[in-house]
């Protein structure tokens, strides 16, 4: 499904942002020596600080979890009451280190930007570990999230939303790693972006200076992939969505962190999963499915793909409901269905027609005559 590609080449927006960064703030590589429940639980928005985050997490920072013993499953769902009429929807998914289209799947019908208070808003904070390698980074692009494994804590998986490039500017799938780590980087708009502020009239700049204004905000990690990086941004609210011109973009709070432990020389896994099956720790089986990315799209059987998914994770004599497979294809909001296991729903009997009764009623009579 995802033709995967070692990349090595220094492109030249990797190479500009180095530039530019050298003239604005020393630029230095980093040592490389340390390489759930379905029902929603309604909580109170103010209550759901970050101190009774950390205690729901075990203690554990902000987008960190433990790795299952078994199974694929980590986090979980549950509800929070809008109580602040200034809050946004996107603002709640910020604090809940939720992305854009994660919130908005999660919830067709709240406003985005006047949810109201005493609104209940859900938090789809359950993920199923993706299709690929537990090590080092994993961006799974359809689902906008990227997981990291840190090496220096095997029991550990860290997941946050991300954006990826648009339609013309697609995220290519590979594998590649991280190189060096900028903070404060300058930003030189590559030609094809100055030549579009001209053709507006605007001012096409050289080079960004650090500072409110650059698009890669306060802290980038270049890769050995050409004109690819993870960064900040100076516009937040577009986390979770397909904005970038290739780039991987993440809250300002989540690549701070990421950038502090993140080595270089870590593998970066960029794959394109847009259905995910998995264990839970009660043995129930859950799939999640999201938009399909349109570049990624050629000779893609999604129906197909998801069904021998399902069969890997599957013995041969478990039976899994072939058509919940197919609704989940078709309906990718990202929304978790269980296809076997306590979590369940038992598949109602087929409605008896009412000939079939009569014809029923009529052979019991005509054996007890018998």
């Amino acid at each position: 499904m995802n033709i995967r590609d070692t990349f090595t080449l220094w492109g030249p927006t990797s190479l500009a942002v180095l530039l530019a960064a050298s003239l604005a703030s020393p630029a230095f590589a980093q040592p490389t020596e340390e390489k759930a429940d379905s029902q929603a639980q309604e909580i109170s928005i103010d209550a759901v600080d970050s101190a009774a985050q950390v205690a729901d997490q075990n203690e554990l920072p902000r987008g960190h979890f433990r790795l299952p013993e078994s199974g694929d499953v980590i986090g979980k769902r549950y509800t929070v009451v809008v109580e602040d009429p200034e809050q946004t929807l996107i603002d709640i998914a910020r604090r809940h280190n939720i992305g854009y289209e994660e919130i908005r799947m999660a919830n067709p019908d709240v406003s985005l930007w006047v949810p109201g208070v005493g609104t209940e808003v859900v938090i789809p904070a359950q993920y199923i570990l993706p299709p690929a390698p537990r090590e080092g980074v994993v961006v799974n692009l359809s689902e906008l999230r990227l997981y990291y494994y840190p090496a220096d804590k095997p029991g550990i998986v860290e997941t946050y939303p991300v954006s990826v490039g648009r339609d013309e500017f697609a995220t290519p799938v590979g594998i590649t790693r991280t190189t060096v780590k900028v903070k404060d980087p300058a930003w030189s708009p590559p030609s094809s972006m100055r030549r579009e502020a001209a053709e507006r009239g605007e001012p096409a700049p050289s080079v960004v200076p650090p500072g409110p204004d650059n698009p890669l905000g306060e802290h980038a990690i270049l890769l050995a992939m050409p004109s690819y990086l993870i960064h900040g941004t100076n516009r937040p609210d577009g986390v979770g969505m397909r904005v970038s011109r290739g780039c991987i973009r993440m809250y300002p709070e989540d690549i701070e962190s990421l950038y502090e432990r993140l080595p270089s020389g870590t593998q970066v896994n960029l794959i394109d999963a847009p259905f995910k099956a998995g264990w839970a720790a009660d043995g129930t089986l859950f799939v999640q499915s999201f938009p399909q990315l349109e570049e990624n799209a050629e000779g893609f059987e999604p129906l197909l793909i998801a069904i021998e998914r399902v069969n890997e994770l599957t013995d041969e004599d478990i039976e899994i409901d072939a058509e919940q497979i197919q609704r989940a294809v078709e309906t990718p909001d990202g929304q978790f269905v269980a296809l076997y296991g306590p979590q369940a729903v038992e598949p109602e009997p087929e409605p008896v027609e009412l000939i079939d009764e009569i014809e029923l009623s009529k052979s019991s009579t005509t054996n007890e005559d018998a």
